[in-house]
């Protein structure tokens, strides 16, 4: 994504996730899309999973209308189904990089 021109930023769990949004949201810089892995750490830090779809759903209950997409190395559709349920503009499968690029310009189009 960095490659492509978009700024980044990172998070190596849930909570740290979370508290990149409100950072970004206190420096009057909202975030315009999240990129959320499905099985990551989760708010205590053990690495669960579905994890994702908890930091996502934490998300939306402050900022409805923050946009996301749900990465994981797994082509799961229930998992999909979920991710979508909860708020999710799309879930994206690791390795098809170019198709989550096109996701994110398509979603982020003006």
């Amino acid at each position: 994504m960095l490659r492509a021109g978009f700024e980044v930023e990172t998070a190596s769990n849930c909570t740290d996730g979370l508290n990149v949004f409100e950072a970004a949201e206190k420096a009057g810089a909202p975030i315009d899309l999240a990129v959320l892995d499905l099985n990551m750490p989760d708010f205590q830090g053990i690495e669960k999973p579905g994890a994702g779809l908890e930091l996502l759903a934490k998300i939306k209950v402050g900022r409805p209308a923050m946009r996301a997409i749900v990465l994981t190395a797994y082509d799961e559709v229930n998992r999909a189904k979920e991710a979508i349920s909860i708020g999710a503009l799309d879930y994206c499968v690791k390795g098809r990089e170019q198709t989550l690029l096109e996701q994110i310009n398509q979603i982020l189009a003006p």
